[in-house]
């Protein structure tokens, strides 16, 4: 260190004397050096092995940089805290035991478990239950291996389903199934809420009944549950309001008590092996009776007879059968599971009874007398929609992700052991119940042949407060977490701004919580709790946590078949087929269990999904779907890519090249107007507009103009893309960008380009880039459109009528035909008539030709007037000469005068208003540029002054009296061109067609909306007068005409009569 600073000093001591021995000092070098000694400065910071990098440093972050932001990368719902709790100091990241595989047990195991297991056993029987229990199980496990991968492909948020599906299949599928995740959680809690009422009311507390005794009327009991199911939403929705400290905290109790109640019943399975003599039931013949006391379960107690014979005479049934004392709890060791295999399916108002004779089941007279009978319809499906439930919750592990130490590790091991647990509990404890409880007390739903006693509880050991105490406990906490977690699920669906109708709930309160989203929830599920009955509410829940399921399988499917770079998860037990299993059993469920429940949830989810897709925000998470979309894109390219398309399939695949202004607008927006009209709002069209400079100078200029570009396209509804081209020379630019733009068979077949109005004015370039266009068109074998008069084209959200005029004068594919039944596709053009005219010469058969043609239109399907127009060789007329003689003249003088581009178009605007001045043109409508505003009067035309001259003595003819008042040089320099000038036979020929032409045109379609013309083909040669003369040519041929289309086909049939 010492000899370098050495170093530096002497270095320093040597600059110095030379800096005093009479040397000038230049202040720019001195500056110059202290901006250099700043930026040494600054750069002291970087590390010197990395100066080759250092001008990247700016925009790209050094590395330990950005890996340490990955790292430290969190992006979660916000867990529910107390916003009045000290800021607690930050704790450990969870394990896998305690961060996914508990939550997941408590969320899974429900109150299903403990009040319906039983009743599906008894009724589904021992084969069948465990079949439907399976069937749950493998749904979830299945959607638990896709969840897997989803969730091991990098850092997945919190959110369960809503972020997987939403980042894995776009917004539209993910704000569908977040909202239907949101709905069954919020009747998740919902169910657990009725549930819990069910367990007091019915179990524990029946003297509570505000509607009489329910056990002798279903209404007054679920009358019972909506009124008491109301007051706990409310005391609940208070406790998630106030206190989520303590729903937080309760959640450990919750799961204490779901574990010890199911290790209670295990227990007692085992220490009633040999059954036991709590509960007996009282059974008349084969039907089960309740409401009778076991003292009095005997044919000749009073208490039965005075139920059966009333008056007297007995019921058929009672006379013919005896009453006996069943035992209800018989023990694994009786062999009762051989009386339970076979399911017991009922319909409604169906007796409960050992079999399935028709005498023991049937209610033949309508009175009930005490015998117990389904109170709903059962089936098999029925079964699977109402024990789903059951097995949700397997997302819990995926919401806590931001709390995990390795989210990516302790997501799959903890969730597929969570289900591997609790699917034996559940397949083991339908094989023990149907073993250990006899047929008719378990399909006693409510246990009113027990007196009301829980079956479950009556296995458990000690005793029966186990399982209702710890079922009621458990049934409360997750119906609190749910009110907690649904709203928050709101919240961030909110957030994300892709339902716009939802943003008033993404708002929290002043203490942070979702209050509006909780009110919001808190009113759907009182509609759930209205329903009033878990076997309602069961299924319809079912339906939604059975589409998110089936959507997290479609993703997973998806992002495996698309095999996108981005699909790398590192849960490798996965596969494609196995997420296509698991979304057809998620359909398949569905559809069996309830079809009209299913048809709600699939109705809501395609709201969702329109609504999004039509006013939701953009947002570009990488999904799934666009690379389905590019992949079947790139498949139909290359199908494409096979071969030419047939005629049938031609349709016009649009290039529109926009010119831009000085202020980088597009010079003729209703180009756009007329692209969106000319595809009825389908079809690709690419607008492109070609920018002269240096690319690498002028970048801004280039997004900004494109930006633009895209606004003009939003504006006039024109559905396609746009680009922008920086080059050196516009000519080039507009060659390049036809002959290269496109992909495969999607390659633009139709080219728009606006007329240059000003090309006297701005001299050759103006021209030169028109026609070297038109040639580059051609050459690619493509068809070109020339809209003349632009501006005064209909709006898009403009009606007209009238007429559009077909001028078919040679054919060349039939784009001609095509055209106007495109245009009058588009509402604007729909109520024109079109008419066609087509040229007869004076050796045609005018009559045959418009026969002919109205057979061709016929065999077209398109309606259309027909006209032939019969064109005879007269002779050419003085003015004809005239115009052919001005033009010749104004490209000699611009010749031979070499002026500048300034003085260029000074003298030729003097020749042609010096011109149309002589000759007073009868043209209504002078074609100037339309950003320019100027108005151009004619007179009428002279008809006496068009006289006929011989073509071989055109000096003899008399030229018309001119009444300009140009002034004395001008006149000298017009008189000296004019007397040396000769015109040329070839451009007399031509200008005497373009004036025929454009009297019979003028004539008949002077008031048409819109007239349509073959545009003629450029010059072969490339010299300025030729190109000049083509350009006057078209003047001609188009003048007095408002709104022109000039066409040029391709050189292929776009048209046919096949079908």
């Amino acid at each position: 260190m010492q000899s370098n600073s050495a170093k530096d000093d002497s270095d320093e001591m040597e600059i110095i004397p030379s800096e005093h021995n009479g040397t000038v000092h230049d202040t720019k070098n001195e500056d110059s050096g202290d901006i250099h000694r700043a930026e040494e400065n600054q750069k002291s910071n970087i590390d010197p092995n990395l100066y080759l990098y250092d001008d990247d440093l700016e925009t790209r972050p050094h590395i330990s940089t950005f890996i340490s932001s990955i790292a430290n990368y969190e992006n979660t719902i916000p867990a529910a805290t107390d916003p009045d709790a000290k800021p607690a100091a930050p704790s450990a990241r969870m394990g896998t035991l305690i961060g996914v595989f508990l939550p997941c047990i408590q969320n899974i195991f429900g109150v299903i478990l403990f009040i319906r297991l039983t009743w599906v056993v008894g009724t589904a029987g021992a084969v069948c239950g465990f079949l439907i229990v399976l069937t749950c199980c493998c749904v979830t496990m299945l959607t638990a291996i896709s969840m897997s991968a989803i969730a091991t492909n990098g850092v997945v948020p919190a959110g369960g389903s809503y972020f997987m599906i939403s980042r894995s299949l776009g917004p539209e599928f993910g704000g569908a199934v977040g909202m239907l995740f949101y709905t069954g959680t919020t009747l998740a809690a919902a169910m657990y809420i009725v549930g819990a009422v069910e367990i007091v009311l019915t179990y524990m507390a029946p003297w509570a009944s505000i509607f009489g005794d329910f056990t002798k009327d279903a209404d007054a009991m679920y009358n019972n549950f909506r009124v008491y199911g109301t007051l706990l939403l409310i005391f609940m929705g208070l406790i998630v309001f106030v206190g989520v400290k303590f729903v937080n905290k309760f959640a450990t109790v919750a799961l204490a008590c779901v574990i010890l109640s199911i290790i209670a019943v295990y227990v007692g399975i085992f220490d009633n092996i040999h059954g036991n003599e709590k509960l007996y039931m009282c059974v008349l013949g084969k039907r089960l009776l309740k409401d009778i006391p076991l003292d009095n379960c005997t044919k000749e107690d009073p208490f039965i007879r005075d139920i059966y014979c009333p008056d007297g005479k007995c019921e058929e049934y009672f006379l013919a059968n005896n009453v006996t004392k069943v035992k209800g709890i018989k023990g694994l060791a009786s062999g009762v599971f051989y009386d339970n295999i076979f399911p017991s399916f009922l319909e409604k108002g169906q007796f409960i009874s050992y079999g399935k004779n028709a005498i023991d089941i049937e209610n033949t007279n309508g009175q009930s007398y005490n015998q117990i009978m389904a109170d709903i319809t059962t089936s098999f499906t029925l079964l699977i929609g109402i024990f789903f439930p059951s097995v949700t919750g397997i997302m819990a592990g995926s919401n806590r992700s931001g709390d995990l130490a390795d989210a990516q590790k302790s997501i799959p091991i903890g969730t597929i052991c969570a289900i591997l647990t609790t699917s034996t509990v559940y397949l083991s404890s339908v094989m023990f119940f149907a073993g250990t409880v006899d047929n008719l007390l378990l399909r006693d739903k409510f246990g009113q042949s027990i007196g009301g006693k829980l079956v479950v509880a009556n296995i458990a050991w000690p005793n029966q407060w186990v399982i209702l105490i710890g079922s009621f406990l458990s049934t409360l906490g997750a119906g609190l977490q749910s009110l907690t977690g649904a709203p928050r699920l709101l919240q961030a669906i909110a957030r994300d701004e892709i339902i716009p109708f939802l943003a008033p709930f993404a708002k929290s309160s002043s203490r942070g919580e979702p209050t509006r989203a909780l009110l919001l929830t808190v009113v759907i599920c009182q509609c759930g709790i209205l329903l009033g009955n878990v076997d309602l509410l069961a299924p319809l829940l079912s339906m939604f946590f059975l589409m998110c399921y089936g959507f997290v399988n479609l993703a997973c499917a998806v992002q495996t078949l698309l095999r996108t770079p981005n699909w790398r998860p590192r849960f490798k037990f996965y596969h494609w087929s196995l997420s296509l299993i698991g979304l057809t059993l998620c359909i398949s469920v569905m559809i069996m269990t309830s079809w009209y429940f299913a048809l709600i949830a699939m109705g809501m989810a395609i709201i969702i999904y329109k609504y999004i897709e039509y006013r939701g925000a953009e947002k570009e998470w990488g999904d799934g779907i666009r690379g389905m979309a590019l992949t079947a894109a790139r498949y139909s390219l290359l199908r494409l890519e096979e071969g030419p398309p047939h005629t049938k399939n031609w349709r016009p695949q649009i290039l529109v090249l926009s010119k831009l202004n000085d202020n980088l607008l597009p010079k003729y927006r209703k180009i756009f107007s007329f692209a969106t009209q000319l595809k009825a709002g389908k079809g690709l069209t690419i607008c492109v507009s070609v920018i002269k400079g240096d690319h690498t100078k002028i970048t801004n200029k280039a997004v900004d103009a494109k930006s633009t570009l895209r606004k003009y396209m939003t504006d006039e509804k024109v559905k396609g893309f746009c680009d922008v081209l920086v080059s050196q020379q516009i000519g080039e630019g507009l060659s390049s960008v036809i002959q290269t733009i496109g992909l495969g068979g999607m390659k633009p077949n139709t080219v728009i380009i606006g007329w240059p109005y000003s090309w006297r004015q701005e001299g050759r370039n103006s021209w030169k880039t028109f026609i070297q266009t038109v040639r580059t068109v051609a050459a690619c074998h493509m068809a070109l459109m020339v809209p003349k008069g632009i501006n005064f084209y209909p709006e898009s959200n403009h009606k007209i009528g009238g007429n559009i005029d077909i001028w078919w004068i040679v054919h060349d594919g039939g784009l001609l035909m095509l055209l106007p039944f495109l245009l009058k596709q588009h509402r604007t053009w729909r109520n024109c008539k079109l008419r066609i005219f087509t040229v007869a010469q004076i050796e045609d058969n005018s009559i045959q030709m418009k026969k002919d043609l109205k057979t061709f239109l016929y065999h077209l399907r398109i309606e259309a007037d027909v006209e032939v127009v019969e064109m005879n060789n007269s002779d050419i007329s003085a003015y004809t000469y005239e115009r052919t003689l001005m033009m010749e003249q104004r490209n000699q003088m611009l010749r031979a005068l070499g002026l500048n581009k300034k003085e260029n178009s000074k003298v030729v605007q003097t020749i042609v208003d010096h011109h149309y001045d002589a000759t007073k043109t009868a043209s209504k409508v002078r074609f100037a540029d339309p950003t320019i505003e100027e108005i151009q009067h004619h007179d009428s035309q002279n008809d006496e002054k068009r006289n006929s001259i011989d073509l071989d003595g055109p000096e003899n003819a008399d030229t018309p009296e001119t009444t300009s008042n140009k002034d004395e040089s001008t006149e000298k320099a017009d008189g000296d061109f004019k007397s040396s000038v000769k015109p040329d036979e070839f451009n007399v020929r031509r200008m005497h067609t373009a004036i025929k032409l454009n009297e019979v045109i003028v004539e008949k379609s002077q008031d048409a909306q819109l007239v349509i013309m073959n545009l003629p083909g450029p010059p072969r040669e490339v010299r300025a007068e030729r190109e000049s003369n083509y350009m006057e040519f078209l003047e001609v041929l188009t003048e007095g005409l408002e709104k022109v289309l000039m066409v040029r086909g391709g050189g292929r049939e776009v048209i046919t009569i096949y079908s």
